[in-house]
């Protein structure tokens, strides 16, 4: 018979020595672990804590996406004049670079002789686009300034490039400046529009000495350039 000790409570069944159970009891003074009193987050915080986060992505990831395409798709064009200007100093035969602003487009041609012809690298074959939401808005090289239609410029065998303003925007309005220095063949860009830089004027002192002499009544030459 199982003995029962003093005290109420849970009765629980011990191994005795003859292999039957005993039965014992627990005080009821014994702690119960309380499961009702956990606190958490309640299922309205999580979401309005979720709706927050989103809130916050729509606004920065589109900027940065923009930023980084236009900046990227710059360091790529950049990378193409490099490509384009070692080319022509391997090959001693000159570059030119076609730009086509209407369809976003470029591609380059060497010249053997007067003749224009493809480069023999096959990953030149096809004309080249910029992404779709990058845009070539203009091109200017000395007085010649474009904002549609074709563009050109030429990289020699002297490592020498003409000089050259042009502006990327994205569709946010975004622009990136890219400035070739025709005399040191830098390159620089800016995150502003860049005005093309005017040639000094030229003085007068310095106009007449350019002026070829003008021709005497008598049929003979007059002025500086005197034979």
């Amino acid at each position: 018979m199982p003995r029962r000790r003093k005290g109420t409570g849970k009765k629980i069944v011990t191994p005795a020595s003859t292999g039957t159970g005993t039965v014992c009891f627990l005080s009821a003074k014994s702690p119960v672990p309380a499961f009702g009193n956990e606190s958490g987050f309640t299922l309205i915080e999580i979401i309005i804590v979720m709706f927050l986060f989103v809130a916050m992505l729509g606004i920065v990831v589109p900027r940065i996406n923009l930023d980084d395409d236009l900046a990227s798709t710059g360091r790529k064009f950049i990378a193409v004049l490099r490509t384009l200007q070692g080319i022509a100093m391997s090959t001693q035969k000159p570059v030119k670079l076609y730009l086509d602003l209407d369809q976003n487009k470029y591609w380059p041609m060497t010249y053997e002789g007067k003749e224009e012809k493809p480069l023999l690298d096959a990953a030149w074959a096809t004309p080249r686009a910029l992404p779709e939401s990058i845009r070539l808005a203009d091109a200017a090289s000395g007085p010649v300034k474009r904002t549609s239609g074709r563009f050109d410029l030429t990289l020699y065998p002297n490592g020498r490039i003409d000089g050259v303003v042009m502006h990327l925007t994205d569709t946010a309005n975004n622009v990136l400046g890219i400035v070739v220095e025709s005399s040191t063949g830098a390159i620089r860009t800016s995150n502003e529009r860049i005005e093309p830089q005017r040639a000094a004027p030229i003085p007068d002192r310095v106009k007449q000495l350019l002026m070829p002499a003008a021709a005497g009544a008598s049929g003979g030459s007059s002025g500086l350039f005197k034979p």
